[in-house]
């Protein structure tokens, strides 16, 4: 069900469910993306929301904090396991580049 709808990642997704490896904000995860794709990648407010609201709804995060408007959230074992399978599926693609372009 989740899987289906989550079956390939975009980086955002990618980003915000490896940022929530450990507890953080919305602003922390804005900050953890930026840093962890050294820049490369940038998560607005609008689309850093909409996506934690779908994750939330499948299970993938869960809400660990609120303190006034300030929320914060962690992956699940759900979350965990669909990252992985992303993580997965991206080495198979490194290695199936690997294999054709490396010879050209």
């Amino acid at each position: 069900m989740a899987r289906e709808q989550f079956q390939n990642l975009t980086e955002p997704m990618y980003y915000i469910l490896m940022s929530l490896l450990e507890e953080r904000c919305g602003v922390d995860i804005m900050a953890a993306v930026d840093e962890i794709s050294k820049g490369r990648v940038k998560v607005g407010p609008g689309t850093l929301y909409a996506l934690l609201g779908k994750f939330e709804k499948e299970d993938m995060i869960r809400e660990t904090e609120v303190v006034g408007r300030k929320r914060s959230y962690i992956i699940t074992a759900k979350g965990l396991e669909i990252l992985k399978e992303e993580y997965e599926r991206l080495i198979t693609l490194i290695k199936d580049g690997e294999r054709f372009l490396g010879e050209r």
